[in-house]
């Protein structure tokens, strides 16, 4: 897609919510004193969050709205003492809401309510084109699109003929099915569909998909994505991001 394509597909958004308010569990002992975004992958020299705000003001995005629950006080803290490439508002969960009841409180919070709006997950590490997931969002205008990943299987897969032969070892291949990635591209009226409390990937979002109203963008091949569930997770990004100057 060329720079003419994306220019006139439709309104770029600038605004996003980042959905901080986990617990992460999964995470511990690394989220005891932190929530999970404020959990540094090694070497990287920044937080999570950090790293998603950076690549969000790259993208065109100027506001940014985070959701956050446990452990507020440590990222509103970090935010205070940290130069921020764009203007962040937080507002805090006093009950959890669920992932999509959290994405409708955070948006009521937005500066443009009747313009498009990105969202993320909090533990997220990626690098692709925000610019050009819009423009696919406007030219199919779709009301929501998620950005798809295929994560590579976490173990060993075997391959065999039919005979039953063993014909090679494949160390963590490619998945042969796409997966929510946790980013997206939201229009105005999107937050108007989310549910007070619960979870929009079981109720938003199917009902979008029997009417042809949900997108998917696949994220191009050769970008990074890893979310950050486990310390597993968080010491094989530090791994594969070694190499890669932590971007």
């Amino acid at each position: 897609m060329s720079a003419s394509d994306i220019s006139h597909a439709g309104p770029q958004p600038t605004q996003a919510v980042v959905l901080a308010g986990g617990q992460g569990s999964r995470l511990r002992p690394y989220t005891d004193d932190r929530p999970k975004t404020m959990v540094e992958i090694p070497g990287t020299g920044t937080p999570i969050i950090g790293h998603q705000l950076d690549w969000l003001a790259e993208e065109g995005v100027t506001d940014v709205v985070i959701s956050c629950g446990h452990l507020a006080e440590v990222l509103q803290d970090w935010l205070a003492a940290t130069e921020l490439p764009l203007n962040v508002t937080t507002v805090v969960e006093s009950e959890p809401l669920g992932r999509g009841g959290g994405l409708k409180y955070a948006a009521t919070a937005l500066p443009q309510p009747d313009e498009p709006w990105f969202a993320t997950n909090s533990d997220i590490w990626t690098r692709f084109s925000l610019r050009e997931m819009a423009a696919f969002h406007a030219e199919r205008e779709a009301t929501a699109t998620l950005a798809l990943a295929r994560p590579r299987i976490p173990w060993g897969a075997v391959e065999t003929d039919r005979f039953g032969h063993v014909l090679d070892f494949i160390e963590a291949p490619p998945s042969p099915y796409l997966t929510n990635a946790g980013i997206y591209v939201f229009a105005p009226e999107f937050a108007k569909l989310l549910p007070e409390r619960g979870d929009h990937e079981r109720t938003t979002f199917p009902r979008l998909a029997r009417e042809r109203r949900l997108a998917g963008f696949q994220i191009p091949q050769g970008a990074y994505w890893r979310a950050i569930d486990t310390a597993k997770d968080l010491m094989e990004a530090a791994r594969e991001l070694k190499p890669a100057d932590g971007r």
